[in-house]
């Protein structure tokens, strides 16, 4: 069973993770995909049911929903399941049609995947998920010759996994170094001038890359027995979304990986559990250095256990430097927060479907997004991200 790869070439390491490796019977562990997606169904289910923030944030800079006519028939939405192994998707049901009564939504939830192909196709009307990826953006564009309508309904959580948490950085305890800056990170992670695009890894802008790697603990300033040593970075294998959501995030999309990196992917326990060993690799290395989803959650002992710790970050070079917290993913001065989106098309020169329209506008009003904060699971959008969202559906309806 393979847990973890260390990678010499990133090629060789992706061939091998991706091979195939069944044991399908009980008690055995498992690579399988049907085992994993049973798993990970059990796992998600319970995550689902439980309110992980209690936290009342302040809405009142919102918006009080105001339907501009009254809509009815059928809304066909498709895409992530977290939507509806929590509350959130019966709960915007539910206050939105206090205001549309004639209403019906049909949820088909199973994944993320689902959200923008069930557009082209024209089975859904509004697809909800993680960040569009280029293969979707491109398959998209391809049929419809426009980009999808792309509007943010929550920002990620804070330490719940799967329901898109935000992404740590996570040094052993014995570590010095007290912080980190995102262009430290670059070097860090990245290969050999990172060159990588001010932009999305599908959108690029200005070219930019790292000035130098970074390989050894001294060049970020560390001295004694720190300073020589290596550094050892540990990731997901590049197959993940999740891998491309950090090299958005740090390496500008550029995909371009530090060539060391050490790569992990899901298994299922003996135990019937969806597991990855990454987090007790990092916490025997005292030279690693990872970066993790829902650090305070997913570590072993928490964010304060006895191996590991997570460090502040600083979006530019000179600061400040944001630690990861509950309060700063919500405000998103922490710079590697999540958010979840809703797509939608329009063709041009025609209205926008007034039920899309409507449902949008209801979820990025205050009784939306407080009905996000009682599911206790995504944060809801601030006052200034909700109104700038709607100023951009706006913009897209016209």
């Amino acid at each position: 069973m393979i847990r973890h790869l260390a990678v010499a070439t990133m090629g060789l390491a992706l061939f091998t993770c991706a091979a195939p490796q069944a044991f399908a019977q009980e008690g055995k562990e498992s690579t399988e995909g049907l085992d994993m997606q049973a798993a990970r169904a059990k796992m998600m289910t319970v995550r689902g049911k439980k309110i992980s923030y209690t936290r009342k944030w302040d809405l009142s800079g919102l918006p009080t929903y105001e339907p501009r006519q009254k809509v009815s028939g059928t809304l066909r939405m498709w895409g992530s399941n977290y939507i509806t192994d929590g509350f959130l998707g019966g709960y915007w049901e539910t206050e939105f049609r206090k205001h549309h009564p004639d209403v019906k939504i049909e949820f088909h939830m199973k994944t993320t995947l689902a959200a923008v192909p069930s557009l082209i196709f024209g089975v859904s009307d509004i697809g909800i998920g993680r960040k569009i990826t280029f293969s979707e953006q491109e398959l998209f564009e391809r049929y419809t010759d426009r980009p999808p309508i792309e509007i943010e309904v929550a920002t990620g959580s804070h330490d719940v996994p799967g329901w898109q948490p935000g992404y740590g950085v996570v040094v052993h305890k014995d570590n010095p170094l007290q912080q980190v800056t995102m262009k430290q990170l670059d070097g860090i992670f990245g290969s050999e001038r990172t060159g990588g695009w001010e932009g999305t890894s599908w959108r690029p802008g200005r070219a930019r890359g790292t000035d130098q790697n970074i390989r050894a603990w001294g060049q970020l300033g560390l001295t004694g027995e720190w300073k020589d040593r290596p550094i050892n970075v540990y990731g997901l294998t590049l197959r993940y979304h999740q891998a491309t959501e950090i090299s958005d995030m740090v390496l500008a999309g550029s995909d371009k990986w530090n060539e060391h990196l050490k790569i992990y992917a899901n298994y299922v326990s003996a135990t019937g559990k969806l597991e990855r060993s990454m987090n007790n690799d990092l916490a025997d290395d005292r030279y690693a250095i990872g970066i993790v989803a829902a650090p305070t959650a997913n570590l072993s002992g928490g964010a304060s256990g006895p191996a590991l710790k997570v460090l502040p970050v600083a979006a530019g070079d000179n600061g400040p430097y944001v630690p990861y917290t509950l309060e700063t993913v919500h405000d998103r001065s922490y710079p590697l927060y999540d958010r979840i989106y809703a797509y939608t098309d329009r063709v041009p020169g025609k209205p926008m479907d007034p039920k899309v329209l409507e449902f949008l506008r209801f979820v990025l009003s205050r009784e939306g997004q407080d009905a996000v904060m009682r599911d206790g699971k995504y944060l809801p959008l601030t006052a200034e991200v909700a109104n700038a969202q709607l100023k951009k559906l706006e913009q897209a309806a016209k």
